[in-house]
């Protein structure tokens, strides 16, 4: 039986995939530095949102900002959607990865929350696909993730 503070091991593994740890700029190989994603935002590590000024981190830094933003999206994940708590673990990796990637507003907002609060998998899956947008555009890397999301959830 799963931990109700426990993320699962299949969303750090998605997360951890998905954004990847930016070592950034290619002289300091070792560290981290806050650049802008695709979405436009200010990101350091593991997709972590930070300010412009941020000092550059480490790997294991970056895990443990992972560890609490995961964690965040855990909570409000099963705020949002309950039946996930009794569900198989790979659902709930699914959208908790959804949580961590766009957050918690839009899940709560989302026509998702309400399939997979009725376990309508199928049409949950098929909404997870449409989120696959960034600044205006079909970004490669969201329809990859948002399939790897579909194939945890119908699993």
């Amino acid at each position: 039986m799963r931990l109700a503070n426990e993320v699962p091991q299949a969303a750090i593994d998605l997360a951890k995939r998905f954004e990847g740890f930016h070592r950034l700029p290619k002289h300091d190989p070792h560290r981290a530095y806050p650049y802008i994603c695709l979405a436009g935002y200010w990101t350091i590590g593991f997709g972590h949102l930070c300010q412009l000024d941020h000092p550059p981190i480490v790997e294991d830094e970056g895990e443990a900002y992972l560890s609490a933003d995961l964690q965040i999206a855990l909570q409000a994940t099963l705020k949002y959607c309950p039946v996930l708590a009794t569900e198989p673990e790979a659902r709930l990796a699914a959208v908790v990865d959804f949580t961590f990637n766009l957050g918690a507003g839009r899940l709560q907002a989302s026509t998702l929350r309400r399939r997979v609060n009725q376990r309508d998998w199928a049409s949950a899956g098929q909404e997870l696909r449409r989120w696959i947008y960034g600044a205006g555009k079909v970004l490669p890397g969201l329809v990859a993730r948002r399939a790897a999301e579909v194939q945890l959830l119908l699993r």
